[in-house]
């Protein structure tokens, strides 16, 4: 699938607002950079990774861009903590955690991919690469979920699991963090 023409998922755009001003957001598996230019357009810095060297070369002109392959090689973002996190169609069960501990405290997870129930409308199929019931929630479990989805959508077909969830900030405030469901 080529994401160079394709917009920004919805999922990200309505949940775009939860990262700080100014945060460094981090998109995974990112394309040809939809979601980077997205955020860059909106005053972040930008980091996208791909295993294509294609798609790297499409997304750079919205950011840092860097080449490795997370399956077969080592998470090239150790110890490294951002302000977002974005993931969209795209699973790989062993980097999920690296994928959860790369969002910084007060920092955004932002999640879309195929969920089971995929393989009766087209591709992927394989359930390696769709979530089972309530598996993002469980991935997601020390964040603070702000909206979860896990069901059917048309146009195309497809089902999804979806999540938008924030670490906890390290600070004990004396009022709960304030995560606005809707832009301000």
């Amino acid at each position: 699938m080529n994401h160079s023409t394709l917009a920004p998922s919805p999922w990200i755009v309505r949940w775009s607002h939860l990262p700080a001003p100014g945060a460094t957001v981090l998109d995974v598996a990112c394309g040809s950079g939809r979601h980077m230019h997205w955020f860059a357009e909106r005053g972040h810095p930008t980091i996208g990774v791909d295993r294509s060297p294609e798609a790297v070369a499409a997304a750079a002109p919205f950011g840092r861009t860097v080449l490795a392959d997370i399956e077969s090689g080592p998470w090239p973002f150790a110890g490294q903590a951002f302000g977002a996190v974005i993931v969209t169609n795209y699973l790989w069960r062993a980097r999920m955690a690296d994928i959860v501990a790369a969002v910084a405290p007060g920092g955004v997870l932002l999640y879309e991919t195929f969920a089971a129930g995929n393989e009766t409308v087209g591709k992927p199929s394989r359930p390696d690469f769709l979530l089972q019931p309530g598996e993002l929630l469980v991935a997601c479990a020390g964040l603070r979920v702000v909206a979860y989805e896990d069901g059917y959508l048309a146009e195309p077909d497809r089902f999804v699991q979806r999540i938008a969830a924030v670490r906890p900030a390290s600070s004990a405030a004396s009022t709960p963090p304030r995560h606005p469901l809707e832009p301000r």
